[in-house]
């Protein structure tokens, strides 16, 4: 048979109907307790003094003591000998425990040690003394004033379909909890990137009607980088976001629910309340009753902690303390970290954005909204650009070189400056050879007569064009061939100077290719 710890009361209460003149039967049955127990603490009792038909007062603490004392003078704590045996192998009982040694396997063990207790002895002395099979000990944590905590947590609840791809698809609820009146808000969404997240803080400030001063979130991409348990690394993305609405972030450390312990017992009773024998049409059904639920239902509960209603809690205590409620929708940006390819761009969102060229190969930082795109290199801002749409692209001219800007660019009026700049007749012959309905079209040839003041110089390119102009002929080709023969200087329509003539190795007078008219003989 099991042993037994006879309580002081239950000791109290056999001496207590022993002094009535009940008899020891039915002292047992009454209280529980053995015949044999009972008429132990019965002798016991006699032999401090106390004898049948005793008034009740006489029955005192001193008294129990002596009777109790007499009954187990060995077990004073009520501990047996196997307790005191089990204690003596205190240090090698922690040593097998640590190990990972099942206590059936340490019972066999000790029995090899010579050391032969009950099990349900060594299961306690190991529970009681060691720690074994108990959880660590916990405390509550004091609720924070009112408005300041609110935590964040997504929650797996179940399949919903999607209508654009024909499915069901896995939903979660992304859950907010607030931590002094337990007032819920949940977001179902099929995503948990950092887009979901936001639009789900967003949908929760307008349903609390304001901001709270921080947020408990568990340790999410898209608002941990690094975690960390003094010093996480908050994503730039998420941490903008806190400052545009105004709260803090203290996240919760890794494995580590007892830090967001109010919204971790939200998980389950969404799950089971709201969404756990349901048919949704899809994530925005879902999303459309998950609000009313949140207000008529989980709201109105009576908390099984607080035994108050949540909702009423919160607009008495909360509301007034919040933060004002975000008066424009957030304007979520896109980062990236972006090369700067060959050709002086980077890609952003499959747009095109120039850089200047010293950064070409390098690494840039990239923050683009729905208006601007920011370019950073090394904490320094380098290059801000409009927003433009997929496929387009945004190019400064000031990033590109200067010999190429104005033909990656197709600037025609900086081409004419250009030329213009080196003389007035090659201005106007520039102009000249720019003249049609595709102007960019006929930008080589500039190029070709700029090539040709680079070569001969801008005097010498000057008449030529001039000469060409008078006679209104328009091909570059001519002016090359005109600098390349010196003919620049030459009136129009005169001979070329002898100098200038080349003298053929084989050439012939003219005369000898003249032909004499041959006499008919009859004639004579």
């Amino acid at each position: 048979m099991a042993y037994r710890e006879v309580s002081m009361v239950s000791v109290r209460e056999i001496l207590r109907l022993w002094v009535r003149g009940h008899p020891v039967r039915e002292i047992g049955r009454l209280t529980g307790t053995d015949r044999k127990t009972v008429t132990r603490y019965v002798e016991a009792a006699r032999g401090a003094g106390l004898s049948q038909g005793s008034f009740e007062a006489a029955i005192t603490d001193e008294l129990l003591g002596c009777v109790v004392e007499a009954v187990r003078p060995a077990r004073t704590f009520g501990r047996g000998a196997a307790w005191g045996r089990l204690e003596g192998e205190r240090n090698w009982l922690e040593k097998q425990i640590e190990a990972g040694l099942r206590l059936t396997k340490v019972h066999e063990l000790l029995a090899r040690r010579g050391i032969a207790v009950p099990y349900r002895t060594l299961h306690r002395y190991c529970a009681t003394e060691l720690g074994y099979g108990r959880r660590r000990a916990t405390v509550p944590i004091a609720d924070c004033e009112p408005g300041s905590e609110l935590q964040i947590d997504f929650g797996r609840l179940g399949l919903v379909p999607d209508p654009p791809s024909g499915k069901r698809r896995v939903c979660h609820a992304l859950i907010f909890t607030a931590v002094y009146s337990r007032h819920l808000f949940v977001y179902p969404t099929h995503s948990q990137g950092l887009e979901a997240l936001i639009e789900g803080c967003e949908r929760a400030w307008a349903h609390f009607g304001g901001v709270f001063a921080v947020l408990i979130p568990d340790n999410l991409k898209a608002i941990v980088s690094e975690a960390d348990a003094v010093q996480p690394k908050l994503s730039d993305a998420f941490t903008e976001y806190a400052q545009s609405r105004g709260f803090e972030i203290d996240p919760a450390r890794i494995g580590t629910p007892t830090d967001k312990a109010r919204v971790e017992r939200s998980v389950s009773y969404v799950r089971d309340s709201f969404f756990a024998g349901e048919t949704f049409a899809d994530v925005a059904d879902a999303q459309a009753r998950a609000a009313v639920w949140c207000s008529e239902r989980a709201g109105l509960r009576v908390h099984g902690t607080t035994q108050r209603r949540p909702r009423e809690v919160f607009e008495a205590e909360e509301r007034p303390r919040l933060l004002p409620a975000p008066a424009e929708p957030y304007d979520l940006p896109l980062y990236a970290s972006c090369k700067v390819h060959r050709d002086h761009h980077i890609q952003v969102a499959y747009a095109l954005y120039s850089v200047p060229g010293a950064l070409i190969g390098r690494v840039v930082e990239v923050r683009a909204d729905s208006r601007l795109v920011r370019i950073s290199y090394q904490g320094r801002l380098v290059k801000v650009h409009p927003r433009v749409p997929r496929g387009r692209w945004s190019t400064d001219a000031a990033d590109l070189p200067s010999e190429k800007s104005i033909y990656a660019l197709r600037d025609i009026d900086r081409l004419r400056s250009t030329a213009a700049a080196h003389g007035e007749a090659i201005g106007v012959y520039a102009a000249r050879l720019l003249d049609g309905p595709l102007p960019w079209t006929r930008m080589r040839r500039v190029y070709r007569l700029l090539g040709l003041v680079r070569r001969f110089g801008a005097a010498r390119v000057e008449t030529a064009c001039a000469q060409a102009l008078a006679l209104d002929v328009v091909d570059v080709t001519r002016i090359a061939r005109m600098l390349d023969h010196a003919l620049e200087t030459s009136a129009p329509g005169a001979a070329r100077p002898e100098s200038n003539v080349v003298q053929l190795r084989f050439a012939r007078d003219p005369s000898e290719f003249r032909s004499r008219q041959r006499q008919d003989p009859h004639d004579d």
